[in-house]
């Protein structure tokens, strides 16, 4: 499964309060889902506080599933050892369950400082109609960028690290191995790169689709790109880990960005692994790249990830929107390993 990554160290972003407060609308009740136990889901009825004086009350308009995360914790698959590391900003209930989970959310702020009310935040927020947060949790959209679109805020920028983690360069021969959100996005920003050969890898042969719409090259594994310069892996499997070191040159980096939970995954490690001194890393968004640390923080990586949604070819990642009240029949569906889904978009209004 990919990586969840949306935990505590990541912190919060956004825009500086003011003391002048407006009211939009009222209205005191929020609907949440909440994963109750092992393939279950429920959606819970809250009562919320007024918004204190550092508060902005948001309505959620649009939000996404993150198929590879949520999956594990609908399946009860998240590791003792990882409980505080998994908790997303927000996040009510302790692990395994129950959990009140998720890390996507675009809404309109409808209570606040008079400069916000009315206008479009992205939040890192689980699925929730109404909600609460301080000032400094909401990052203000682009006007230039479609606000169901911008649901797919976190995975960029979950993509973005990992590009600065691998350090890809110009005529570079790369292969992405997975074609999920995180996967195709990552190619997405790699095909940025001037003279790159990029090839997204992927068991169906159904997401050629997409990749063409992107303007990617794609590849089942058994026609995998080889002597490849650098190499992400995104499948969660370890089948997908496999071809992304075959795939590999001599000397090249493998950026993992797979995160299995509490599963055990056999690594190739044999052959020609060391002979080709080959390199395997990890990626993960809870801290900033290391090379872009000193200078960087979460916050304007965020506002970068969301700039870099500019692109009206991302649309074809997103499945028809459900409602948010379907969501508990169908997530089942939704997160089953077969189910094809990217990300799936939920509809609040």
């Amino acid at each position: 499964m990919l990586l969840g990554p949306f935990c505590r160290a990541r912190g919060y972003i956004g825009v500086k309060s003011k003391r002048t407060r407006t009211t939009l609308t009222t209205g005191n009740i929020g609907q949440a889902l909440w994963y109750s136990g092992p393939g279950q889901a429920e959606i819970r009825t809250e009562k919320l506080l007024s918004p204190g004086p550092e508060e902005l009350r948001v309505r959620a308009a649009w939000g996404a599933i993150s198929r590879g995360t949520e999956a594990l914790i609908f399946g009860g698959r998240v590791p003792r050892s990882e409980f505080a590391r998994m908790r997303a900003p927000f996040m009510a209930g302790d692990f395994p369950f129950p959990v009140k989970y998720g890390y996507a959310v675009v809404g309109t702020v409808e209570t606040g400082s008079a400069d916000l009310i009315g206008r479009n935040v992205f939040v890192l927020h689980p699925h929730q109609t109404l909600f609460n947060v301080p000032c400094t949790a909401v990052v203000l959209l682009p006007d230039e960028i479609p606000p169901r679109r911008a649901v797919l805020a976190a995975n960029m920028e979950t993509a973005l690290n990992a590009v600065w983690d691998g350090a890809p360069g110009p005529a570079d021969r790369i292969a992405i191995v997975g074609a999920g959100v995180i996967g195709t996005l990552v190619a997405c920003l790699c095909a940025r790169i001037p003279g790159a050969e990029v090839t997204l890898v992927d068991i169906m042969p159904a997401r050629a689709e997409i990749a063409r719409a992107l303007g990617i090259t794609f590849a089942t594994p058994g026609n995998a790109p080889t002597e490849c310069d650098c190499v992400f892996h995104a499948s969660g499997s370890a089948a997908g880990l496999a071809t992304a070191i075959s795939c590999a040159g001599d000397e090249a980096m493998i950026v993992e960005l797979s995160w299995h939970g509490a599963d055990a995954v056999e690594v190739p490690l044999g052959a020609a692994f060391h002979s080709r001194r080959l390199r395997l890393v990890s990626s993960q968004v809870g801290h900033v790249s290391g090379s872009r640390r000193p200078r960087w923080t979460t916050r304007r990586r965020l506002a970068a990830a969301i700039h870099l949604l500019h692109d009206h070819r991302l649309d074809a990642l997103m499945a028809p929107p459900l409602e948010f009240c379907e969501l508990p029949a169908r997530l089942p569906e939704i997160l089953g390993a077969h189910s094809g889904v990217l990300c799936q978009l939920i509809a609040y209004s």
